[in-house]
């Protein structure tokens, strides 16, 4: 069987309707290709939904960054064992997994993987089995499994192949099959996760899942599929479209208010004015998102079916941040451990930096909102820190499972403390006893980090109400321990408001991160105005430089 039997060879393919039955090693690794260009070209689509309006929308990508590792391990590979391929690809993914939506697709692509082991193509069955696998893989890999996000998705996806597989032989058949099936399981998430629905968002992690599946149908229907040349350079891709760009067009959104909705019908117009087409909402009230060339139309035709709000027409082109092209500050380790423990910490900033080095962190990794280290980052600096048992301290939620990842795949003894924030880690840090063994230290410093109170303030990046606060794009607003407290038109007042939540009796100290977008006599200031509100405390300032979060503050 040869490579043309299986899967054509450009994407301009001239017998679009020939059935396929085959796919094997070159035709996996085209599908891979496609689901990458076409996950790059909506890439910031699927950042913008974020349930919480902070700046850390980047599911996208996290997924894309992961897919370019993943395909990295195979572009150059002549392979025709699709066995093989599949393995490569699940190992490219695993060390470039970003974030929890890049770990959680890491594990569908090991389970793909595993699912492939020792064949030299797939069939539709073989196919099918190879999502229920991938499936399976993914809800193992997850401690606590939440419905109505990217596991629910590859789920009904796997189910959906395998009743497609059923009745045809033809692997376009099944793509189309499992490719609408995630779409409208993409458009369930709301239902099945109410902070979804209270967003007025569907879940980023199963939209990303549909978009690589939706580039891989693309191309077996000879379908056009644009990539960033700028992208394909960095990451050191062969080409796959030659044709030109026709750039990002508009990102666009608003709600609909108005009496008897018929949320299907606005689904589909909207879905033929653009890309990227996400509604959502009932007979009163509907929220649209779509990408489109010509902002007036989709516009329009809402204004036609009832009154609008939170109109938003964005320019992508000029907004379009590039942050695939930049490259992460690689980790310096530090002197030789006091002890037989050793701590890898990540940290956003350089005086955050800074400060886990003079707490004795053996290496600091960069990262954090938006910036996401790799399993492979992680495993680097696990392996370069001096001895064989090392603590990592992710300092955010959404770096917790590479650092699983990267643990598992290391040969020390490597305990994770799951530190959410910044202060966490740095009280974690500090409990850190170099007499104490290994699993003593991981309880001591989880006991510390979970007694600190931790204030994290930003702007809004859209309007939105959720957690029962309303929040309009551009404010000031402030979270405690990760959770939405309050909002403002002045950093100072929402700190105030945020302490006086939290502050009780026993609190002694107040410190002080600030960001990168604040000045020393700024930070200063409010240091002073804390003093006066809070005499019994005592407030420290320190330098953090962190992007994103004006201010981070630690109560203890």
């Amino acid at each position: 069987m040869t490579d043309e039997q299986t899967f054509p060879a450009e994407l301009d393919n001239s017998n679009p309707g020939e059935p396929i039955p085959f796919c094997n090693g070159q035709g996996l690794k085209r599908l891979i290709r496609a689901g990458l260009a076409w996950l790059e070209r909506h890439k910031e689509a699927i950042n913008a939904l974020n349930v919480y309006p902070v700046p850390d929308g980047d599911t996208g990508t996290n997924m894309l960054l992961t897919m370019q590792s993943a395909y990295r391990e195979i572009h150059d590979s002549p392979e025709e064992e699709v066995g093989v391929i599949a393995q490569k690809v699940a190992h490219g993914a695993l060390m470039g997994a970003r974030g929890n939506s890049g770990v959680i697709l890491s594990q569908i692509f090991r389970g793909f993987a595993r699912g492939l082991e020792g064949l030299v193509s797939f069939d539709t069955v073989q196919f099918a089995s190879a999502l229920r696998e991938a499936s399976a893989t993914a809800y193992q890999g997850v401690i606590k499994p939440v419905e109505g996000t990217i596991l629910t998705v590859a789920r009904e996806v796997a189910e959906a192949s395998v009743n497609a597989a059923a009745s045809s032989r033809d692997l376009r058949y099944v793509l189309e099959q499992i490719v609408q099936e995630a779409r409208e399981s993409v458009m369930r998430t709301p239902s099945l996760l109410p902070v979804l629905a209270e967003a007025g968002v569907v879940d980023a992690g199963g939209q990303g899942l549909l978009i690589i599946l939706e580039g891989m149908l693309r191309y077996a229907k000879g379908e056009r599929l644009d990539i960033d040349t700028e992208l394909e350079a960095a990451v050191h891709l062969h080409p796959m479209h030659a044709e030109g760009e026709e750039g990002y067009g508009y990102d666009i959104q608003f709600i609909i208010h108005g009496e008897g909705l018929n949320v299907e019908e606005i689904r589909q117009t909207i879905a033929s004015m653009g890309d990227c087409a996400l509604v959502v909402g009932d007979s009163r009230t509907v929220k649209v998102h779509v990408h489109s060339p010509e902002p007036g139309t989709p516009i329009n035709y809402g204004a036609s079916l009832g009154s609008l709000s939170r109109v938003i027409v964005e320019n992508m082109q000029e907004q379009y941040q590039d942050f695939i092209l930049s490259k992460a500050q690689k980790p310096q380790a530090a002197e030789e451990p006091i002890g037989a423990v050793s701590t890898v910490a990540v940290a956003p900033g350089p005086g955050l930096a800074q400060v886990f080095e003079s707490l004795g962190a053996g290496i600091v990794v960069s990262g954090g909102q938006t910036m996401n280290p790799s399993t492979e980052d992680l495993l680097k600096a696990i392996e370069q820190v001096h001895g064989d048992q090392v603590i990592v301290l992710p300092n955010n939620k959404n770096i917790i499972l590479a650092a699983e990842q990267a643990a598992g795949l290391s040969a020390k003894s490597v305990r994770i403390v799951p530190t959410i924030t910044i202060p966490q880690g740095i009280s974690a840090l500090l409990a850190l006893n170099y007499q104490a063994d290994l699993e003593a230290n991981v309880r001591t410093m989880t006991e510390a980090a979970q007694a600190i109170e931790t204030i994290e303030v930003t702007r809004a990046v859209r309007s939105v109400t959720i957690d029962g606060i309303r929040v309009q794009e551009g404010q000031i607003i402030g979270l405690v321990n990760g959770k939405l407290t309050t909002q403002g038109q002045s950093p100072n007042r929402v700190i105030g408001e945020a302490l006086d939540a939290v502050l009780t009796p026993d609190h002694e100290i107040i410190t002080i991160y600030y960001g990168e977008d604040v000045t020393a006599d700024e930070a200063q200031a409010l240091a002073e105005e804390l003093e006066e509100r809070y005499p019994d405390l005592e407030v420290e300032v320190v330098d953090g430089g962190q992007p994103h979060y004006s201010y981070i503050l630690s109560a203890e």
